[in-house]
C-alpha cells in the first residue's frame, strides 16, 4: 500500500493521527464520505468523548470504519453472505448495520446489539485503519442536530478546537461529500435500507 501513497506529507499525517488514537485521543479526519470525528472504537472512554464533542445522546449509535473484509470479520460474528456482495458492488460508500459485534467499546454498540460498520475504500482512511489495526469511529464532524459539513471548510471551529488532532490531508478539497448509504442486514440476510 505504501508504494501507492509515496507521499511523505501524507504518511506523516497518518502517523501523527495514529499516535493520538493510541493514546486514547480524538481526531478529525477525511473519510470516504464526509470528514469524521474519530477515535479507537475499542476504547469506551475515547468513544464517550466523541459523544460529548458532538453533544449526542449515547443511545444513538455511531459508525466505525475498517480497512478490510478480514478486519470486519474480526469484530463482527457471522457476517451474512449478502454483506460481501454489497461491499463489493455498492457504487457509493455503504455502511452496514450488523448483528453480534465483538471486541468493541460497549457504548458504541446499539441497544439492539448491532454495530454500524463500513469497509472504507478511501486512500487516507483505509491507510489509517490499516496502520492502526483496529476499527476507528467515524461520525460526521458536526454538533448533533446541526447540518453535516460537506467539506473541511464548513466544519465549526467548536469541533476543531475540541479534538486532539486535525489531519492535514485533503483540507483544501473543494469537492462536496455526502454521508454514506446505510443498510441493516440481519444474520439471516434480511436487507433493510435505512438511508439511501
Amino acid at each position: 500500500m505504501q508504494e501507492k501513497i509515496g507521499n511523505t506529507f501524507f504518511t506523516k499525517d497518518v502517523k501523527q493521527a495514529i499516535d493520538v488514537l493510541r493514546k486514547g485521543g480524538v481526531i478529525l479526519y477525511p473519510t470516504d464520505t464526509v470528514w469524521g470525528i474519530g477515535c479507537d472504537a475499542t476504547n469506551a472512554d475515547a468513544v464517550r468523548r466523541v459523544y460529548e464533542i458532538k453533544q449526542r445522546d449515547e443511545r444513538k449509535a455511531m459508525i466505525c470504519l475498517v480497512d478490510s473484509d478480514a478486519r470486519l470479520q474480526r469484530y463482527v460474528r457471522g457476517v451474512p453472505e449478502v454483506a460481501w456482495d454489497i461491499i463489493e458492488y455498492a457504487e457509493r460508500p455503504t455502511t452496514l448495520v450488523l448483528d453480534k459485534p465483538v471486541g468493541l467499546a460497549e457504548n458504541l454498540i446499539a441497544d439492539d446489539q448491532t454495530i454500524a460498520v463500513r469497509v472504507t475504500r478511501d486512500l487516507f482512511s483505509r491507510e489509517l485503519c490499516y496502520r492502526f489495526q483496529k476499527p476507528i469511529v467515524s461520525t460526521s464532524a458536526n454538533i448533533s442536530g446541526k447540518p453535516t459539513p460537506a467539506r473541511f471548510v464548513e466544519i465549526q471551529q467548536e469541533i476543531i478546537d475540541a479534538v486532539d488532532y486535525v489531519c492535514t490531508s485533503r483540507r483544501e478539497e473543494k469537492k462536496k461529500h455526502t454521508p454514506s448509504s446505510i443498510i441493516r442486514l440481519t444474520e439471516s440476510g434480511e436487507v433493510k435500507i435505512i438511508r439511501q
